[in-house]
């Protein structure tokens, strides 16, 4: 058999540098996991408020407060923590916060922890998001979030000895989502609370904040675990989802499939498969890389929309840290140099470039490794980790080290700090 010879050079850095954009605006701009300060059109010496979240955007908690500062357009510091399951937390939080407990908040000189606390603080100082946290109707579907979150948890992270026993868990979170459902259906508009902004287009309040985070969690991890289809079983859900997603404050805190099912085990204690066909279907596809489309977001990339495409955005967040992605590979910066070029341009003109031999762990090894909304966007991630898995297929069928389920110590952020010319805590 002729060898194929169908394959194009990987491009030079030189050449993939030329092709990357700068960073838009982080103070200013739309919401986004990289920014220290936030400003919205306010000068830096009015900011009095200081969100401490953790380092890779996982924590549920901290995702609430953080959504509700940006509908609520609170200028505000960030300083990330690091999550005792990927590293140790780091003294100087803990000087402030001796429980290590995220997030928190520092107001002057105070400081709040619990995220329930905080938007409460925020709302006494600033005003509601929409309807009041302590309304009758907002204390009703803050308690219907919790039998949801109990109902998930259950389901999720309790092994089932026999199958009517996982049928059962199943049907009781299904049964409390028709509930959340239900109150969906009976709102004028998309959201939970009925809040126009200048516009007059309705945007999300505080109870909507409230149920974002786990529904989000909830969607990833019952189909990787489960093969369970969110959206699919509840339309008032995926139609609430939807139109979440149109906002750029949503997707700027917006995890991916891949992230959520794997960051999940080690913060809550494990979660438990239910193997079935679609099951198995579906968590390969999010292992390597297939997706599952508009399961995870609703949206496709529009050229309409004049924003950086996907590809770019991810090229440009791998080459400004190509150097440590190098370094931390598994098979070492020499080797990995060539193949990671080869998966970039794979990315961006669409044809296969060779990698060299014994590459395939390495890719994967990153593949598997790129964290929403951490280091890219979800569309962008979407972009390379399907770049880098075809790019190791050409290689053979090597996968990187496990992603382990009790702690995530190979995402340490520490590398990168060191790398980091602006240093993320004081």
């Amino acid at each position: 058999m002729a060898p194929n010879t169908n394959f194009q050079k990987a491009l030079s850095w030189k050449d993939l540098s030329e092709m990357t954009i700068k960073e838009s605006d982080n103070r200013q701009g739309p919401t986004n996991s990289y920014s220290l300060l936030r400003l919205f059109g306010q000068p830096q010496e009015n900011v009095n408020v200081t969100l401490y979240r953790d380092n890779h955007a996982w924590c549920p908690y901290c995702q609430k407060v953080w959504l509700w500062l940006e509908w609520k357009r609170i200028p505000y510091r960030v300083k990330k923590v690091t999550m005792r399951c990927y590293g140790p937390k780091e003294s100087s939080y803990l000087e402030k916060v001796p429980s290590g407990l995220l997030p928190a908040l520092e107001f002057d000189e105070g400081i709040i922890t619990e995220s329930d606390e905080i938007l409460l603080f925020l709302e006494k100082h600033f005003g509601p998001l929409g309807r009041p946290l302590q309304d009758p109707m907002s204390l009703e579907l803050r308690f219907l979030e919790r039998k949801l979150f109990r109902a998930w948890c259950i389901w999720l992270c309790s092994p089932s000895l026999i199958k009517k026993q996982e049928s059962y868990r199943k049907e009781q979170f299904k049964k409390i989502a028709k509930e959340f459902e239900k109150r969906l259906k009976n709102k004028e508009g998309p959201f939970l609370d009925i809040l126009p902004d200048n516009s007059g287009n309705s945007l999300p309040g505080s109870s909507d904040v409230i149920f974002i985070p786990f529904i989000e969690r909830m969607n990833a991890s019952l189909a990787y675990y489960k093969g369970f289809n969110l959206r699919e079983e509840h339309p008032a859900i995926n139609k609430w989802l939807t139109s979440l997603e149109k906002f750029d404050v949503y997707r700027g805190t917006q995890g991916d499939f891949h992230t959520h099912s794997h960051d999940l085990p080690p913060q809550m204690g494990g979660c438990y498969i239910d193997s079935n066909p679609q099951q198995k279907q579906y968590s390969i596809a999010i292992d390597q890389a297939i997706g599952l489309d508009e399961m995870e977001i609703s949206l496709e990339y529009s050229e309409e929309t004049n924003d950086p495409k996907p590809e770019i955005i991810a090229l440009s967040r791998v080459v400004k840290h190509q150097k440590i992605l190098k370094t931390i590979n598994p098979i070492g910066p020499e080797r990995f140099d060539q193949p990671l070029r080869a998966a970039l341009t794979k990315m961006l003109v669409g044809h296969n470039c060779q990698p060299e031999n014994g590459s395939a762990l390495g890719l994967r090894y990153l593949r598997d490794r790129i964290s929403v909304p951490r280091d890219m966007p979800l569309l962008a991630a979407r972009k390379l980790r399907k770049a880098l898995e075809d790019t190791a297929k050409l290689d053979g069928p090597d996968e990187g080290p496990m992603i382990t389920t009790k702690d995530r110590f190979d995402q340490n952020p520490k590398p990168f700090r060191k790398e980091l010319t602006q240093v993320d805590f004081p």
